[in-house]
């Protein structure tokens, strides 16, 4: 990435294939009581027109997935990453039991095309319709669904039939990304997206899930919902999840150090990707005693320091 993606950004639009990520369906009469007893979020608010980030957590309480999550033609849809979609898909039906509801593959359904920046809204409303009102609304329209995913940040669901002209108005009017490119922003965004290097190491809390409402507290047992409510109501959080930049190669799963914590890792690398203007951002679950002490380093004492940026929303 270079920084064309921040001038293309800042004076018009982006685009990216969203193909990469994985995509399950759920269908059937309790489908969504099934995925309520599942997820950390409320999947009956989907009804209302609403998209929500969610997650999947172990037994334990510690995230196995996250997923983007709206309601299409009857069915809901949970997004993934494509290397956890094959084994997320055959954990959660092995749940199923006798309930009336289908999981299926449903990625050759659905073509996802995101789109960002400052002239996104009016492109969409040109080709698909007026574009959600708010962030993590759905508007549906015979051409597809745009999702609104924040500030100048949406994502279009489209069958591949009606994507072909879709997609050259946006090679015409908008600039390509790659997929990557499109991570970058999820990361600006401090949206996580749990992988297999970080599956199982953190509590939702951890990654910021009830600052992002993405898991809701009054909706009911859930999958680990004992000790994720433990640690609203009885714990005090140890870590957090920080936007920060560094000069060295970050990925999923590197470990940080900082001297306070005497040898043992103070925090680890959630998502990272390289940067428009040169490094790599990322997303790190940290100590929140470490960051207040810093320098926090990469991989070990002697590594690349971190330096801290600024989240999009405020930190509890």
């Amino acid at each position: 990435m270079t920084q064309n993606l921040i001038d293309a950004l800042h004076t018009g639009t982006v685009f990216a294939d969203l193909a990469p990520l994985g995509l399950i369906a759920f269908s059937g009469e309790d489908a969504t009581t099934f995925l309520q007893g599942q997820l950390t979020n409320d999947v009956r608010k989907l009804a209302t027109g609403e998209a929500q980030y969610s997650g999947f957590c172990s037994p334990k309480g510690r995230l196995l997935a996250s997923f983007l999550m709206w309601n299409q033609n009857g069915d809901t849809y949970l997004q993934l990453p494509g290397d956890l979609h094959e084994a997320m898909q055959k954990r959660l039906s092995m749940f199923i039991l006798r309930s009336k509801v289908k999981a299926r593959d449903a990625r050759s359904e659905m073509t996802r095309i995101g789109v960002a920046g400052s002239h996104a809204a009016a492109l969409i409303e040109t080709t698909l319709g007026s574009p959600p009102d708010a962030d993590m609304r759905v508007a549906h329209g015979p051409a597809g669904s745009v999702i609104r995913l924040g500030h100048q940040r949406y994502q279009i669901v489209t069958t591949p039939e009606l994507a072909a002209p879709l997609l050259e108005t946006l090679q015409r009017d908008a600039t390509p990304i790659d997929y990557p490119a499109w991570q970058w922003l999820e990361i600006q965004a401090g949206i996580p997206t749990i992988l297999p290097a970080t599956q199982e190491q953190f509590v939702p809390q951890m990654v910021n899930f009830d600052l992002t409402n993405s898991v809701n507290f009054q909706k009911g047992c859930y999958t680990g919902q004992e000790i994720v409510a433990r640690t609203q109501y009885l714990g005090k959080l140890k870590r957090r999840m920080y936007l920060v930049h560094s000069d060295s190669p970050a990925a999923p799963g590197d470990e940080l150090y900082s001297a306070d914590m005497e040898g043992q890792a103070s925090g680890m690398i959630v998502n990272a990707q390289a940067a428009p203007s040169g490094g790599w951002d990322a997303l790190a679950v940290i100590q929140i005693s470490s960051v207040a002490a810093q320098p926090i380093h990469l991989k070990s004492l002697d590594g690349a320091q971190l330096r801290l940026e600024t989240l999009p929303y405020a930190l509890a």
